[in-house]
């Protein structure tokens, strides 16, 4: 027994000691990125015991305040930093070599496997360069009748509703249509959700992603098999709802595959442009279509697998971003009905008496205020408040090297708040967006990311965004605007209380209620 405990207590010295060298021989260091916690060993983990995917942001937002823009946390051997500097980040993301995530996203590997979110190296460049004529301006312009067809299907579902009293949640009602929207274009199939809000596979995303947010700010439960054994329920709650999103996605698949090749025994193919067919590409190819069609870097056709965790990345990435960003616009525009009334000035007068007309892609350019909202609220509210990379190799910064194997985080809420940057961050302004500030670093307004593992999706994106903000605006009708009033008897929305991680998109944490009424004008 006396052994034992000497062995003990030279084990914890030795501990001590490496601990107190590494602190030593790191001073520069953690003069320039301070450490959150001094406590040895468990420190950060008492940290992270306060967390909760409400109030991440705010959390984040706090040591912003005490450390300044960088610290660090120390997990167990693993350096996490942790920055909100645009230096800093322009640094890491211009960079061709630093492109791999932060281990935290392996989270999502069961769900993902190793779609373009996870991959890294060569198979990351092979995917990119396949998936990115997908989102060529040509093919978008094919599927901005989806994204309308859509936002009208949610328009008519609230439209019994606008009487200026009755409050709805918008979140959810949103959430469904992009759903409908992001399986169409990247499956090139109809979920109906906004039919079947109730279906298998629309509860198994919800249940999912939630399940994935609580073991992102829980290190102890990032390891499966503690994940396995301290929370049996979520574990099996979580693979039983990846079961049934692959076994829908990999019959999709087998149904495309077999609906292409009948396409082309019968020599039924629409004819093509020669621009499209100069591009490699053929009209109206959902991302499926695309996959379907493709080969690796040695001729062979991509595996089911593979297709899958193509597939599945696309709606996982592209189904709560863009709620979010919808979501986020209306709410700001029922609480400043001033740029409300400026949008749906430019809308008619853009569009004429004619407001059944659907947007095109070459209006986008032409409805600046709109796209200036838009702006504004993905500054203020970016869906995806965190990213992270994982350094292969050490990063030299402007006043400091950070080491091989750290663990980055870039603190985008912070960013796009930064008081040195933006005149009245926590204002929503969209006319700031006119302007060109001479104070920014272009990595001061990166709500997509930036450099060359920006977000592939973000034009997409975009246009489903603003076609829908068109549409939630104005109707059918002629000539008739939805007023959106703000009912929350809370003041802002950070008191609402904001969900920073819950599907690791930031939303409104409790349901939240505008009210809206049909005008003619």
């Amino acid at each position: 027994m006396i052994w034992e405990l000497m062995l003990l207590a030279v084990a914890v010295l030795c501990l001590a000691l490496h601990y107190q060298h590494e602190r030593t021989r790191n001073q520069a260091f953690y003069k320039r990125i301070p450490p959150v916690s001094n406590i040895p060993f468990v420190g950060c983990m008492l940290v992270l015991a306060r967390f909760q995917p409400d109030n991440l942001h705010l959390k984040f937002q706090e040591f912003v305040s005490r450390f300044g823009k960088s610290f660090c946390a120390l997990l167990l051997r693993d350096l996490m930093v942790v920055t909100a500097d645009p230096r800093y980040v322009e640094e890491l993301l211009s960079s061709q070599k630093h492109i791999q995530k932060n281990q935290l996203y392996w989270l999502l590997r069961d769900w993902l496997g190793e779609g373009l979110l996870l991959s890294y190296d060569r198979k990351w460049q092979m995917m990119r360069k396949i998936i990115t004529p997908t989102f060529h301006f040509k093919i978008l312009e094919q599927f901005v009748d989806v994204f309308e067809r859509q936002s009208r299907v949610l328009v008519q579902k609230l439209s019994t509703l606008a009487d200026g009293a009755t409050t709805v949640d918008i979140y959810p009602h949103v959430g469904l249509m992009t759903l409908d929207v992001i399986a169409e274009t990247a499956m090139g199939v109809c979920v109906h959700a906004q039919q079947d809000s109730k279906s298998d596979f629309v509860q198994a995303v919800n249940d999912v992603t939630n399940i994935v947010a609580t073991r992102f700010i829980r290190p102890i439960l990032a390891f499966p098999r503690l994940f396995k054994l301290l929370r049996r329920q979520q574990y099996e709650k979580q693979m039983e709802g990846i079961r049934i999103m692959h076994r829908f996605t990999e019959q999709i698949i087998e149904e495309r595959r077999t609906a292409l090749q009948n396409k082309y025994n019968t020599s039924t193919e629409s004819a093509v442009s020669a621009e499209m067919l100069d591009m490699g590409l053929k009209p109206r190819m959902a991302l499926l279509d695309v996959l379907l069609q493709s080969t690796t870097t040695d001729g062979q056709p991509l595996t089911d697998a593979q297709i899958r965790d193509e597939v599945n990345t696309f709606m996982f990435e592209g189904h709560d971003t863009t709620t979010s960003a919808i979501s986020f616009s209306l709410y700001l525009l029922s609480r400043h009905p001033d740029c409300q009334r400026i949008l749906f000035e430019e809308i008619r007068n853009h569009f004429g008496t004619d407001a059944n007309r659907p947007i095109k892609y070459a209006d986008v350019q032409h409805l600046t205020y709109l796209n200036c909202v838009i702006k504004e609220t993905l500054r203020l509210y970016p869906p995806i408040p965190v990213i992270g990379r994982w350094l292969k190799e050490e990063l030299v910064l402007p006043d400091v090297t950070l080491p091989p194997r750290t663990n980055v985080l870039i603190l985008l809420w912070q960013i796009l708040r930064d008081p040195d940057v933006y005149t009245e961050p926590e204002r929503f302004w969209p006319e700031r967006h006119l302007e060109n500030n001479e104070r920014a670093n272009v990595f001061s307004n990166i709500p997509f990311s930036a450099g060359p593992r920006n977000c592939i999706g973000q034009m997409p994106f975009l246009r489903c965004v603003l076609s829908s903000c068109k549409c939630c605006v104005t109707t059918n009708s002629c000539l008739s605007v939805y007023r959106y009033s703000h009912r929350s008897k809370l003041c802002y929305v950070q008191k609402v209380g904001l969900m920073s991680v819950s599907k690791h998109v930031l939303m409104f944490k409790r349901s939240y209620c505008i009210s809206f009424k049909q005008c003619d004008v």
